[in-house]
């Protein structure tokens, strides 16, 4: 039977096949588009996103001669006011030393989920471990403030090493001479052995 009573024989047949042709195009085109339109905003929210962070090849290796280098840079480098200058040393994943270049003194800070620890390349200072963290800001896992209460107080100087566990505020109090460092950051506690 055919969808359209009204008209008999071939030329119904023939209109009749015309309009789900037609409907079936109709389809088909809506279909496309809305593919397009998929595609297209797919594309848009891709380019929104920030792209992914390109991993670091590894640095392995740094002469006396590099550190002499970094130390010089970080000296030139260093804006008036401005307490510390980092430069990378060395680098795998996830795992970073860096030289820091203390000229003057910074805040203190306490690193909850990070042991540190520090070689005296050059300089002296006095620095403070322990006590209690004076006003205090957080930022991720870290705090910052303006200095510490009680502690420990000790000397370094070239040659000293020095662990900071984590969460323990520490901080260098006072610098003798301009203080260049090896820092590195240990995540604490340590994962259980498998």
């Amino acid at each position: 039977m055919s969808q359209f009573p009204a008209l008999s024989g071939n030329s119904g047949r023939s209109l009749e096949l015309t309009a789900l042709l037609c409907g079936s195009i109709f389809s088909v085109n809506l279909m496309i588009r809305n593919i397009l339109a998929f595609f297209s905003l797919a594309a848009a929210l891709m380019a929104q996103q920030p792209p992914a962070p390109v991993p670091q090849a590894p640095k392995l290796y740094s002469s006396a001669a590099d550190i002499a280098a970094m130390i010089a840079k970080s000296k030139n480098e260093r804006k008036e006011g401005q307490a510390t200058v980092t430069q990378r040393i060395l680098q795998l994943a996830p795992y970073n030393a860096n030289l820091e270049y203390r000229a003057s003194v910074g805040p203190a800070a306490v690193h909850d989920k990070e042991a540190e620890m520090f070689y005296v390349i050059e300089g002296s200072a006095t620095m403070i471990t322990g006590g209690k963290l004076t006003g205090e800001t957080r930022n991720g896992d870290n705090l910052s403030g303006t200095g510490i209460e009680g502690g420990v107080t000790r000397q370094v100087a070239k040659g000293d090493f020095i662990i900071v566990p984590e969460a323990t505020p520490h901080w260098f109090s006072a610098i003798k001479e301009t203080l260049v460092l090896m820092s590195i950051h240990v995540t604490r506690p340590l994962p259980a052995a498998k």
